[in-house]
Order: structure tokens, then C-alpha cells, then sequence
């Protein structure tokens, strides 16, 4: 009972999971992972060694506040974003890096056409010094939109080869010659550097502005250079810097450029506003000034006195602050009406209504209003800047609103208070003869329209001025340079390669393990099969070896039969059975699992120890035992066998054993015979109890051949003449599915006493003492120790 139990305890714990197992399960295939790990560091290296190097090129700009400059008074901003300095540069940053303006290098630089020379390995972009120049001869709106290549081989300096694809036929073409694309015709000429370019191999690219727009995006970087610093970095990687030394340098004048226009109308459209209200008081100027040259005429006045003058200076200068305080009231209410009328349109910020925080929020209103125009082009109505900067115009405008509103109410009350004054003078002036206070009145009005349309005519000049005297948002401190060749670590390129490398066979490794469906060793058999004892495992034997054991022998096959043999014999002492005691059949589950090889060792093993050994082929349908003992081609089967014996009664017992020696050692054996049509049959012929009877008294060991139990019905007729069944398993063949099938016949008790044996094991899956080998057997050095020795 102590190998069974130890057999429980063994199952019980091939129930956990066993890392050190899992491990070995890929450490036995160190080979592949060393393998593909060298594959791996190759192909790094190569890729290392041929990669097209990246330079490095940069520029730094600050961010000018142009409302601060002497020019653009008229426009300035009071102050409002000294809290949000950051939040401007990053805003800007935004800007500078919108698609307009990206699509505008694009074009300017026609950076959507690129060629490249091809080498061997890889190939470089030609940037202004190309051999040849193309001609498109469709619209620039088309071609920008054209996402194409093609091919040119030099073969002068006035033909060329032409292919559209790399895997095309060449056209020989002239310098100046027509070509036909899907793009429309090119023409392609020479430059002067031809003759240095014959014989070269050149791929021209078209591609999309949207395309190219794409690549600038993920190829500019723009990064403040420290909290709250105005000054932004601007660098760019690429294989070419004098393209990238470009790029930045067309980027900061776009953006400067985009900067002007922005406050050119801006202050155009103050311009315009101002205008109209000089047309309008130049129309009522010329008509006051009219009625007092009709008036004089007609009442032929020509001196004031002195009392008159004074109360009409009084009365002059009263409804001059009253007029004043109207006309400001009336731009106010103007200013109101288009805050609550219009919707993200500019208001006048610059009409001197005499409150310094309406101007500044005015001008901030219309800034924050350009601005979010000039995202809109690059981004949505619901990106987040644009959300943010409308609540900010929501916020503004509200301020306003109040603001303008309570001025109103402000001057309303001046008003009135100017109002009563005058009403007190105009009681005096009363007393003043008729004529004379009426011209008084006219020359007063005529006073008031003069002083401001002076005014209006001076905010149109310095509206005017800061149209000329616009200047850009970025001021450049450093124009762009090169910072030379980046020094590309190849750690992570190695790192990578080499994870992949072994993730690889890793990978392969894990799903083959998990669609691996067969046994490989005596372990995978003990945790599919629980209910059966596992005698022992059989060695993969190569093809050029002895297949079968000899006398004294020390191999590994040999040693692994002994000690099937051993734990056969202990488990034996438990077998409660008398009759058939010593006769032991050898099936499996299907064909081609070794059991004809498992039996004829088997017998060798028993015969080896001095006991008389009767060796059985009873699968009458596919017999292998004289295949497996036969000496040479030249050995011929003469023997009469089992078959014969069943089916012919006048064949003796005796005419069918024949002794023979197999690797010196002496067996008796009872081939199967010839291969009858009615195998089943013959088996349940009563003769084969008799033959089990007298054998089974006659030897020590009757060890029997018989076919796959579970391809036909043979081994299960003749179950009762065996107490003990060797059920054969190979190694990376048989199926754990089919393996149901033994554990039914196990349960269902139709061969007696079974016990499974692993056949053709490899090496590397052998359980207890693989690899540490076989006592007294020579031991297997690895390279290392080898080549220490020598």
C-alpha cells in the first residue's frame, strides 16, 4: 500500500500550483529563447546602425504686449490680464500652432512636394538642392489636396526613367517632356547640379497639405522657458535642420504677420466708426454756422456788450458741459445698445467717454473677441479654450453693461443738475434784447458742434496712427539655429528588441502550452488519471539505438524497465488473486503508442533476472513482435502461432513456443501467427483458456501482446486470463481525451488490476532524477565543462 499512497500524496499535490514547474516549463527550451534573443540584439543593431539620424533646431521668442506701445494708445489695455499672464502665453502657444498657421508655412515653403535619394539601406531628403524641379501643370488647390509619389532614375543630364510604383516598368523621358498622371501632367527639368545626380535613384512625394499640416503638429514643440515668462522655446526634430531652421523661422513670421492684421482691423473698424459720426457732425456744423451768417444779416448785429458777452460765456459754457454730457450719454446708450444686441462683434473702445475702466474693458472685449476668432479656425465652437474664452466675453460683456448703465445714471443726474444752472442764465440773458440772445444761442450750439467734431477728428488720427504703427506680438531673440545631431540613445531600441525577442518564443511557447492536448511525461499523466497507478516512464529512444535491452544491460532504457519491473512486483503483493496471478497483458488506447515494444522489453527485463519468461502476441490483427525481435531482413517467420493454434486443433501447445535468443538473452515466445479474418472469434475459442492455464503454471511471467483496447474488442474478451494489465501511454501522442476511456475501464472493471506506463518520453519532460541521470551511467557534460576540460 506505500507506493499507492504515495501516488494519492503526489496527486494531492499536483493539485497546486508549482511555479518552479511553470518555470521549467520555458527553461527547457533555453535554446530557442537564447535563439531568439540573438535575432533580436541583430536586427537592433542593424536597425541602430542604418537609422537616419535626427537634428536638432530651435529658436526663442517672447510674447510682446502690443497695446503698450506709443502708437496704439488708442487701443491700449488697462491692465486687465496682469493675472493671467500664463494663461496669454498658453493661449498664444495655441495660436502659433494652429492649422492656419501650420497650412500657411506648408504652402509658403511647398513643403507638400519632397524628395528623397535612395540608397541602399536608406534614403535622405533632398531640401533645396535638387537635382530637378516639377512643373505641375494642374492648380495648386489640386495638387495640394494629391497624395502621391513616383519614381525617377538620372541616366544624363537630359533623360531620365520615369515609374509612378517602385515595382512599375521605367519609361524613358526628355527633360522638358509632358507626363501623364492621375494628378495631371508634369513637367519635370534640370537644375544645375544634374550632372552630380546621373545615375541616382529619386522618390518625389506629394502629399496633402492637410497631410503635411498633421506632421508639423506632432513635429513643433513650443514650451514656456520658466513660470511666468513671456519667453517660449520653439524647437523641431528632423533629419534635415536647414528644412527645420525654416519651418520655425516662416512659423514666426506667420504668426507676427497674423498678429498685425488682427490689430489692423481692428483699429480700421474703430476708424470707420469715428467716420461716420464726423460726416454727421460736419453736416450739422455747416448749418449752424449758416443761421448765424443769415442771422446777422438779417438783424444786422454786429457787437455784443460786455455783460451779454459774460452771461452768454456763462450760458456758452454750461450748455457746453450739458451738451457734452448728452453726447456722452448717447454713446453710452449706443455702447449699450450693441452689447445687447450684437453677438461676438466689436465695440467702439475708444470714444473718450471719460471713464477709463469702460475704455479697458472694452478693449479687453475686443481682444478676447480676436482672439477667439483666430481658434475658431483651428478648433471648434465647443473646444475648451473657445468655451472658456466666451465665458470670459459673457463676463466682460456683463461688466460693461453695469458699467455703462451706471454712467448713464451718473450723467443723467449731472445733467440735471447743468440743466437747473442753465435755466438760472438763460432767466438772466432774458433781460438781453431779443436779437442778440437768440445769435448767442446759435453762436453757442455752433461752439459745442466745433469742440466735437475737433474731438472726433483727433481720435480718427490716432486710430489712423495705429493702423501704420502696428507692431508684432513676437519679438524674436534668437532666430532659428541648429543645436546639431541628437544623440539618439539606443537603450530603449535595445531593451525592446531584446523583451520581444524573448516574449516571442515566450508567447509561442504559452499557447502551444495551453492547446497542448497531449501527455508528455509521467506527472501530466498522474494529474488526468487519479484512480491508476503510474508504474514508471520509458526514454525517448533515438532511431540509431537498441530499441530492445540486453543482457546486463545499463542503459537508460534498461534502468527504466527495472523499475517498471520493481514497482510491479511490490504492487504485486497486493493482488488478491490466485489463477492468472503471474500473466500480465500490455494494451493501450489506440495504435502506434508502443505497446508491442513495452511488452517484448518487458519480458526481456523479467527474463534478465533467471525467471522463465513466456512472451505472447495475441493482437492478431497488426502483430509487431517478430518485426520488433527479428535479427535482420534474411530472418524469415517460419514458426506456426496463436492464430494457428485457435483455429486448428490438431496444433499442439507445443509446436507454437519456440525459445529464442533475443540481445543473449534466452525467451520462449508464441508469435500470432498468420493474420486470420476472424480475429474476434478465434479469441473466444475455448482453447485459449487452456492455453492460459497450462502457461500460466509453465512460466514465472506470461507476459501478453494484445491489441488497442479501445479500437476493438480483442483485449476485452480475453481480460479474465490476465490478474495484471500494463496500459500504455506515449509521450506527446496520446490525447488526454482518450484517456477517458481508460479511466472507464477502470471503473467499469473490464481488465483487471490496471496500470499505466509513459512511453518515449524526451529527456527534457522526465520526471524524478532527469537530469541528473541514471547511477553508474556516464555522466553528460554540458559545452562549458567540455571545453574547460579540453
Amino acid at each position: 500500500m506505500g507506493l499507492e499512497t504515495k501516488n494519492v500524496a503526489s496527486k494531492e499535490e499536483a493539485n497546486k500550483f508549482d511555479f518552479k514547474k511553470a518555470i521549467s516549463t520555458y527553461l527547457k527550451h533555453w535554446k530557442w529563447f537564447v535563439l531568439s534573443a540573438l535575432i533580436a540584439f541583430g536586427i537592433a543593431y542593424y536597425i541602430a546602425k542604418n537609422r537616419v539620424p535626427l537634428y536638432s533646431a530651435t529658436s526663442k521668442i517672447m510674447l510682446l504686449d502690443n497695446k503698450s506701445g506709443q502708437g496704439n494708445a488708442v487701443l491700449q489695455d488697462l491692465s486687465l490680464m496682469s493675472n493671467e499672464e500664463n494663461s496669454m502665453v498658453n493661449d498664444e502657444i495655441q495660436v502659433i500652432k494652429s492649422r492656419k498657421l501650420l497650412g500657411n508655412v506648408a504652402e509658403k515653403l511647398n513643403l507638400n512636394i519632397t524628395y528623397h535619394i535612395l540608397g541602399r539601406v536608406n534614403e535622405y531628403e533632398l531640401y533645396k538642392n535638387t537635382p530637378v524641379e516639377i512643373n505641375f501643370l494642374a492648380s495648386d488647390s489640386i495638387i495640394q489636396k494629391t497624395n502621391s509619389q513616383f519614381y525617377l532614375h538620372i541616366i544624363s543630364d537630359s533623360n531620365f526613367e520615369f515609374k509612378l510604383y517602385e515595382d512599375d516598368i521605367s519609361k524613358k523621358y526628355a527633360f522638358g517632356e509632358s507626363i501623364p498622371t492621375s494628378f495631371g501632367d508634369i513637367i519635370i527639368t534640370p537644375k544645375g547640379n544634374i550632372k552630380g545626380a546621373i545615375d541616382s535613384n529619386i522618390r518625389v512625394s506629394i502629399n496633402s497639405i492637410e497631410n503635411i499640416i498633421g506632421e508639423l503638429t506632432g513635429g513643433i514643440n513650443l514650451a514656456q522657458s520658466g513660470e511666468g515668462s513671456k519667453i517660449v522655446d520653439v524647437y523641431m526634430d528632423a533629419p534635415n535642420v536647414h528644412k527645420s531652421i525654416d519651418i520655425i523661422n516662416t512659423l514666426i513670421d506667420e504668426y507676427n504677420l497674423a498678429t498685425i492684421e488682427k490689430n489692423r482691423i481692428r483699429a480700421e473698424y474703430t476708424s470707420n466708426f469715428i467716420d461716420d459720426r464726423v460726416e454727421s457732425l460736419t453736416s450739422d456744423l455747416v448749418s449752424v454756422d449758416d443761421s448765424i451768417v443769415k442771422f446777422k444779416v438779417r438783424n444786422q448785429i454786429t457787437n455784443i456788450s460786455s455783460k451779454s458777452g459774460m452771461l452768454s460765456t456763462n450760458s456758452m459754457s454750461s450748455e457746453q458741459e450739458l451738451q457734452e454730457m448728452n453726447t456722452k450719454r448717447n454713446m453710452l446708450e449706443y455702447m449699450l445698445g450693441l452689447l445687447e444686441t450684437n453677438t461676438y462683434e466689436m465695440i467702439p473702445s475708444n470714444l473718450g467717454v471719460g471713464d477709463a475702466s469702460i475704455s479697458g474693458l472694452a478693449v479687453r472685449y475686443n481682444e478676447l473677441l480676436e482672439r477667439r476668432r483666430v481658434l475658431l479656425k483651428s478648433a471648434g465652437e465647443n473646444n475648451s479654450v473657445v468655451l472658456e474664452l466666451d465665458q470670459s466675453l459673457n463676463s466682460i460683456k456683463k461688466n460693461l453693461i453695469g458699467s455703462v448703465n451706471n454712467n448713464i445714471r451718473t450723467l443723467s443726474i449731472q445733467s440735471n443738475s447743468i440743466q437747473n444752472q442753465l435755466s438760472s442764465l438763460n432767466s438772466k440773458i432774458s433781460y438781453v434784447p431779443a436779437q442778440e440772445s437768440k445769435l448767442i444761442s446759435i453762436q453757442r450750439r455752433q461752439s459745442i458742434k466745433e469742440s466735437l467734431y475737433l474731438y472726433l477728428l483727433q481720435k480718427r488720427e490716432e486710430a489712423e496712427i495705429s493702423q501704420t504703427t502696428t507692431l508684432p506680438s513676437a519679438k524674436i531673440i534668437d532666430s532659428a539655429y541648429s543645436l546639431g545631431r541628437l544623440k539618439n540613445s539606443n537603450t530603449p531600441l535595445y531593451f525592446g528588441t531584446m523583451l520581444l525577442g524573448f516574449l516571442i518564443p515566450f508567447g509561442f511557447i504559452y499557447i502551444m502550452t495551453l492547446m497542448d492536448t497531449k501527455i508528455h511525461n509521467k506527472e501530466d499523466l498522474e494529474n488526468h488519471v487519479k484512480t491508476m497507478t503510474v508504474l514508471g516512464e520509458i526514454p525517448n529512444i533515438k532511431s540509431t539505438s537498441n530499441r530492445l535491452i540486453t543482457y546486463n544491460d545499463r542503459s537508460i532504457l534498461s534502468e527504466s524497465f527495472r523499475i517498471i519491473r520493481t514497482n510491479f512486483e511490490f504492487l504485486n503483493r497486493d493482488v488478491k488473486a490466485q489463477k492468472y496471478r503471474n500473466v500480465i497483458f500490455v494494451t493501450s488506447t489506440i495504435n502506434g503508442e508502443g505497446k508491442s515494444f513495452v511488452s517484448v522489453n518487458t519480458a526481456l527485463t523479467l527474463a534478465n533476472t533467471g525467471k522463465k519468461v513466456l512472451l505472447i502476441g495475441s493482437d492478431l490483427r497488426n502483430p509487431q513482435i517478430f518485426s520488433a525481435i527479428k535479427k535482420d531482413k534474411s530472418d524469415v517467420r517460419t514458426e506456426v502461432g496463436l492464430s494457428e493454434y485457435l483455429s486448428n486443433y490438431s496444433v499442439k501447445l507445443s509446436d507454437t513456443i519456440n525459445t529464442r535468443e533475443v540481445n543473449k538473452i534466452n525467451i520462449d515466445i508464441l508469435l500470432s501467427g498468420q493474420i486470420p479474418p476472424n480475429p474476434a472469434e478465434l479469441l473466444m475459442d475455448k482453447r485459449l483458456e487452456e492455453l492460459f492455464d497450462t502457461v500460466s503454471e509453465a512460466y514465472d511471467y506470461v507476459v501478453v501482446d494484445t491489441a488497442p483496447s479501445m479500437l476493438v474488442t480483442d483485449t476485452l474478451l480475453m481480460h479474465k486470463y490476465a490478474a495484471h494489465t500494463l496500459y500504455v501511454t506515449r509521450a506527446g501522442y496520446t490525447e488526454k481525451r482518450i484517456l477517458n476511456f481508460a479511466k472507464e475501464l477502470k471503473e467499469a472493471n473490464k481488465l483487471n488490476h490496471m496500470m499505466l506506463v509513459v512511453n518515449d518520453v524526451k529527456e527534457a519532460n522526465f520526471g524524478y532524477g532527469a537530469k541528473y541521470g541514471y547511477y553508474g551511467t556516464p555522466e553528460k557534460k554540458s559545452f562549458f565543462k567540455r571545453k574547460k576540460k579540453a
